[in-house]
């Protein structure tokens, strides 16, 4: 096992924009390369039983975003979130993923290889249990908020009607982040949750362009509001 760092709220490694939500953990422990965690990064979530069209989505805008050095956020799950890992890791990009388990215990037990890669490329996978806590139920919507508050956006591309990715998109409007979704087959079970999302105002995207345009502009003006930070800092 990979050596495991325990990261409370206080460490200047912990990522900053999880400080900002409501009820942030109050230590992660942390697998692989803690230096990323405060790169900037989208997440990407879907439903478990992907589809064909949903895997190739995925893979597809993790790979264009990870290609831009932007970090790939996901829940290591079987599905979207694998094929979002997958898809940054084919990048040669960096991806987080956020587990509802202790770090000794790798869930679903087939993305172990999974977890492995990500570590040897450079990214990580952080959880706020400790080792010897399994897998719950529960685990998986308070992980949720974790994912979605360590990203600038979320990009939702299939969800059922009450797929758990949908609560990620909850967390994130709560959160104040933007969040995108893949449209999808009105005929599909995978697409019900996606298109309501945009109904609901999400962001349709079908370009991985769509998506970078917005978070080059918002990094650029973030740059400028600091810079302007820190020139009222030193005359003060």
């Amino acid at each position: 096992m990979n050596d495991i760092k325990r990261i409370t709220i206080e460490n200047e490694k912990y990522p900053e924009l999880l400080k900002q939500i409501y009820d942030p953990p109050k230590c992660l422990y942390v697998m692989g390369n803690v230096e990323i965690l405060n790169n900037q990064g989208i997440a990407i979530v879907g439903c478990r039983e992907a589809t064909e069209y949903g895997k190739k989505a995925a893979t597809y805008f993790a790979y264009n975003l990870a290609k831009q050095n932007i970090n790939i956020i996901s829940g290591l799950a079987k599905g979207i979130d694998s094929y979002s890992h997958i898809g940054a890791l084919q990048a040669n990009g960096k991806t987080i993923a956020v587990i509802g388990s202790g770090l000794d215990i790798i869930y679903p037990k087939e993305n172990e290889q999974l977890a492995k890669k990500i570590i040897e490329q450079g990214g990580v996978i952080i959880s706020e249990y400790p080792l010897g806590v399994r897998p719950e139920k529960e685990h998986f919507p308070a992980r949720n908020r974790i994912i979605s508050g360590m990203s600038r956006a979320v990009l939702v591309v299939e969800a059922k009607e009450k797929s758990g990715s949908l609560i990620t998109a909850e967390f994130a409007m709560e959160q104040g982040k933007e969040v995108y979704a893949v449209p999808g087959n009105i005929n599909s079970l995978n697409s019900v949750g996606t298109n309501n999302l945009i109904k609901d105002g999400a962001i349709p995207v079908s370009n991985f362009s769509d998506i970078l345009i917005w978070f080059w502009n918002f990094c650029r003006i973030l740059s400028m509001k600091n810079s302007l930070q820190n020139q009222n800092n030193v005359v003060t």
